[in-house]
């Protein structure tokens, strides 16, 4: 199963890059489409790729990239046992946050990732991916991280960004507890699948 899934995602990344439903494709390197392991019961999806990102055409290897390994590694949920990607493909000009017309263009392409790797657990890394799945009238971070929320049996959990931490290394705190009931609830070994939402926008 696992290795029809990566053919299947192999052949998706392909047809993202000749897509042109934003202006964003035109203004970056190459798109930027995900990695990992696609039979994964945990998907991170996060905003958009920066310019290292860009450069090397993989998600998250940046320095938030990097903290973010350091997060997952310690949280006994190593890099290459999940899959990351973003919602946006493509770099937005100067790493700025994507508009939601670029997030809504983009969204059928995470849709088609979501139905090949079916996860159990998604978790978005920072507000703009938060309003992109869950819908923008989550007002901050703070109001809606730690918990999960539910779309079609599927469990959605946002946290902060890792480049968030970088700037404000009290967020490091909240993210290691979030962390903690991700791990939890993907080993299935805690209570992290209580206190689960039902509020918000679909994610397909």
């Amino acid at each position: 199963m696992e290795a029809k899934q990566a053919s299947a995602l192999e052949n998706l990344a392909k047809e993202t890059c000749s897509c042109t439903k934003c202006p964003l494709r035109s203004g970056c390197n190459g798109v930027v489409f995900g990695e990992g392991n696609p039979a994964s019961p945990v998907m991170f999806v996060g905003e958009g790729p920066g310019q290292t990102e860009d450069e090397l055409g993989r998600p998250f290897v940046g320095k938030a990239g990097q903290l973010l390994d350091k997060i997952l590694q310690a949280a006994d949920l190593p890099r290459g046992d999940v899959y990351i990607t973003n919602i946006v493909k493509c770099r937005p000009p100067g790493n700025r946050t994507p508009t939601a017309e670029e997030m809504n263009a983009c969204l059928p392409w995470l849709r088609l990732q979501f139905a090949i790797i079916r996860p159990k657990y998604i978790i978005l890394l920072g507000l703009a991916a938060t309003h992109g799945i869950l819908g923008a009238d989550i007002p901050t971070m703070k109001s809606c991280r730690g918990q999960w929320f539910e779309r079609k049996g599927v469990k959605i959990m946002p946290t902060y960004h890792p480049a968030a931490l970088l700037r404000n290394p009290q967020f490091k705190k909240p993210v290691w507890e979030d962390f903690i009931v991700i791990r939890d609830a993907v080993k299935g070994t805690g209570a992290g699948n209580q206190n689960v939402s039902n509020t918000g926008k679909e994610e397909s």
